[in-house]
């Protein structure tokens, strides 16, 4: 019996296996997930060159608020100031883009006056900032209803 038979008491040793499968699967999932959110954009092996350089282009970021504020780059302006501003980066970089910014809450003629602000200053390529995630239609303000379409 000296040989087979072992004492009851306490357990003194850990067994670490199953702490290091459980460890193990993780980081395979952790690999995995990585993977896939790198693989978002589109995989392209570029070409190598010595006298390349990359476009520096101007970007203007215009914001409307809610209350009606209008910002240029994070500072508070007004049209006037902006239309001095756009003008000028248009001298400096016929390819500046603007970057508008409008709250929901905002006009829709106020964002088509700014619109046509920029477009009116020459600039060719403008963009509206969106939440990508609100794939949900805006309902309608102020108790407004669609109406049927009539048919005579």
């Amino acid at each position: 019996m000296a040989g087979g038979a072992r004492k009851r008491g306490l357990i003194t040793e850990i067994n670490v296996t199953p702490l290091v499968d459980i460890v193990l699967v993780l980081l395979i999932v952790f690999m995995l997930t990585a993977n896939l959110i790198a693989r978002q954009a589109i995989e392209v092996d570029l070409p190598k060159a010595a006298t390349g350089s990359t476009p520096q282009v101007r970007t203007l970021a215009v914001t409307l608020t809610a209350d009606g504020g209008l910002f240029l780059d994070g500072e508070p302006t007004d049209a006037a100031a902006l239309s001095a501003e756009i003008r000028a980066a248009m001298r400096l970089d016929p390819k500046a883009t603007v970057l508008i910014a409008g709250d929901k809450g905002v006009a829709h003629g106020r964002v088509v006056w700014l619109l046509d602000l920029v477009r009116g200053l020459g600039v060719g390529s403008f963009a509206i900032q969106i939440d990508p995630a609100a794939r949900i239609a805006p309902g309608p303000t102020h108790g407004a209803t669609p109406k049927a379409a009539e048919t005579h």
